[in-house]
């Protein structure tokens, strides 16, 4: 082994080092809630699933905040954080959504039309921001794709009042106004950076979190 791949070795940390840092855990918590709303989504129990989108969100927002608020990270945990953020927001906001609209639409095909127009979009929306960041520096161009998961677990909520044919034609005019909003050149303000609107995240997720354990009990 030659000197220059040692002194790499020694010098990287290693992958498993960036698991302590508190904004990455956050990341992997709501990452955790993604999986368990995209494992009750296939066993068809939509309330627990909407459950997982919400917290995901909450995580996502919590190491947004948290990585802001910390001293001393470096340039490269900094990066790690975002690369991992993005990875992570692929799953929650563009395959979770698809998932559900599969499951609820029984796997039609029509569905599966509009699942991969929904990850498509989610993956355009991200590459473009990676590429421009924010408008002006405080706003968004296209609807952050965080907010599809705000969205729908309110829109959820008709589910209860609505005839199941009438609901899945709801839901995937929803998915699919989404996704167009997505990739608009819609301006919106970065809502995750302003501690009042964490404040009402906040009071949202534990407010659905009552609806949906409340209707998950009765």
């Amino acid at each position: 082994m030659s000197n220059d791949q040692t002194s790499l070795q020694t010098s990287q940390p290693s992958i498993l080092s960036y698991v302590k840092d508190i904004p990455n855990l956050c990341s992997l918590s709501g990452l955790a809630c993604t999986l368990l709303a995209i494992y009750f989504s296939l066993l068809g129990i939509y309330y627990a699933a909407m459950i997982g989108m919400v917290w995901a969100v909450a995580f996502d927002w919590a190491d947004g905040l948290i990585a802001r608020k910390l001293k001393g990270r470096s340039g490269n945990d900094q990066k790690f954080g975002g690369q991992l953020d993005v990875l992570i927001d692929i799953v929650s906001y563009g395959v979770t959504p698809a998932i559900l609209l599969l499951s609820f639409g029984e796997y039609a095909p029509i569905y599966l039309v509009a699942a991969f127009i929904m990850l498509a979009t989610g993956v355009l929306r991200l590459s473009y921001f990676a590429t421009y960041g924010l408008a002006d520096g405080s706003k968004y161009v296209g609807l952050a794709i965080d907010n599809n998961s705000l969205a729908l677990v309110s829109i959820f909520l008709l589910e209860s009042v609505l005839s199941q044919s009438a609901f899945t034609v709801v839901l995937l005019v929803s998915c699919l106004s989404l996704s167009f909003l997505n990739v608009s050149k819609l301006q919106t303000p970065k809502l995750s950076g302003n501690p009042v609107n964490v404040i009402l995240l906040v009071v949202y997720t534990l407010s659905i979190s009552g609806i949906y354990g409340w209707k998950l009990l009765s």
